[in-house]
C-alpha cells in the first residue's frame, strides 16, 4: 500500500468524524497532521499496511517525539487519541483484528491548574472608566460587553465570536451557543452583562459596513470579531486599565467556573454551563476551590495563623 493509499484511509476516517461525529475543524486538522506523520513513518519502515504497526514500531515512532521535545506530551497524547480512534475504525471495517495503540501509554504530564483572577480584580476590570477619546470609548463599550458576557456565561471565545444577533434573548436573559461537537447550549446571562450588551447594541450600527454579517460582535471593518481579534482587544484593555495579569478570553471562562463553583459547590451544574462532555474536565476547578479553602483556613483558624 502506497503513502497515497494510506492517506486515503485517513481522509475517509476524517470524513466520518466530520459528518457523523461533528468534530471541529481544529480537531480534524490536528488528527490529519498526526496520522499523516504516522503514515510517513510506516512508509519509511517499508510497511505496506496499517496492520504492520506493532508495539515496537509504535515505540520507535512515539519515543523520539518525546525524547527530542519535538512535541509536547499533551500533543503526543492527542496523537495517540487520533491513532486509537483511527485504528478502532479499521477494526470495525474488518481491516485489522486488533488496535495496537489501545494499550500504549506514555507518562502523563502534570496538569497545570488554570490561573484565575480574584473577584476584586475582575470587578476592577469590568468597572473601569471608559477612555477619553470618542473612538476608544466606543471600542471599550464593545469590549466591555464581550468581557461581561464571557465572565457571566462562561463562553468559549469561539462560541462568542460566532454568536449571531438572533442567538441572544435580552428579555429572557438567555444566549444560545454552538459548542464543541456542534452541541447547543442555552445559557443564562447576568444582569450586568445584559446591560453592557444593550449599550453595545446602541452603537453597533457605527461598525456596520456594506454586507456586514449578522454577528453579535463586529470588528472595526464591520466583519465578524474573530477569536484572535477578541484576544488582542482584551489584552489591550487589561493593559490600559493596569491589570497585572495577562488577560485572555479563556481566563474569564476560568474565572466564571472557579467563582461559580466556589459559591455554589454544584460541580454538575458548572459542568453543564461550561459544556464539558466529561465531569473529570470540570473537576480541575475543585482543586482551585480547595486552594481557596486552604487559604481561608490558614488565614482564619486560630491554630493555623502564621505568627
Amino acid at each position: 500500500m502506497s503513502l497515497a493509499q494510506l492517506q486515503q484511509d485517513i481522509d475517509n476516517w476524517l470524513d466520518i468524524l466530520s459528518s457523523q461525529r461533528y468534530a471541529s475543524d481544529h480537531t480534524l486538522a490536528a488528527y490529519q497532521r498526526d496520522l499523516t506523520k504516522l503514515a510517513q513513518f510506516l512508509t519509511r519502515e517499508n510497511c505496506h499496511d496499517w496492520a504492520e504497526l506493532d508495539n515496537d514500531r509504535l515505540t520507535r515512532f512515539i519515543g523520539p517525539l518525546l525524547s527530542t521535545n519535538s512535541l509536547l506530551p499533551i500533543s503526543v497524547q492527542r496523537m495517540l487519541s487520533a491513532m486509537r480512534g483511527f485504528y478502532d475504525w479499521l477494526v470495525q471495517q474488518q481491516r485489522l483484528s486488533y488496535n495496537p495503540a489501545k494499550a500504549f501509554k506514555i507518562k502523563r504530564q502534570h496538569r497545570e491548574l488554570p490561573k484565575v483572577m480574584d473577584v476584586d480584580l475582575v470587578n476592577q476590570l469590568l468597572d473601569a472608566p471608559p477612555p477619553d477619546t470618542p473612538h476608544a470609548a466606543k471600542l471599550w463599550v464593545r469590549d466591555k460587553a464581550i468581557m461581561e458576557l464571557l465572565y457571566s456565561s462562561g463562553l468559549r471565545v469561539s462560541e462568542l465570536s460566532n454568536c449571531l444577533l438572533t442567538d441572544i434573548d435580552l428579555s429572557s436573559a438567555l444566549i444560545t451557543v454552538l459548542g464543541k461537537g456542534k452541541k447547543v447550549r442555552v445559557l443564562p446571562v447576568g444582569r450586568k452583562a445584559i446591560s453592557a450588551i444593550k449599550e453595545w447594541l446602541k452603537i453597533r450600527s457605527d461598525f456596520i459596513k456594506v454586507d456586514t454579517p449578522n454577528f453579535l460582535f463586529l470588528n472595526e471593518r464591520g466583519g465578524r470579531f474573530t477569536e484572535r481579534g477578541i484576544q488582542q482587544a482584551l489584552a489591550y484593555q487589561a493593559q490600559r486599565i493596569g491589570i497585572p495579569q495577562h488577560l485572555h478570553p479563556h481566563l474569564l471562562r476560568h474565572c466564571f467556573a472557579s467563582h461559580l463553583l466556589e459559591s455554589s459547590q454544584d460541580l454538575r451544574a458548572v459542568q453543564e454551563l461550561l459544556g464539558h462532555a466529561s465531569i473529570s474536565t470540570t473537576q480541575i476547578y475543585t482543586h482551585l476551590d480547595y486552594q481557596h479553602l486552604a487559604q481561608v483556613y490558614d488565614n482564619s483558624h486560630p491554630r493555623a495563623k502564621k505568627q
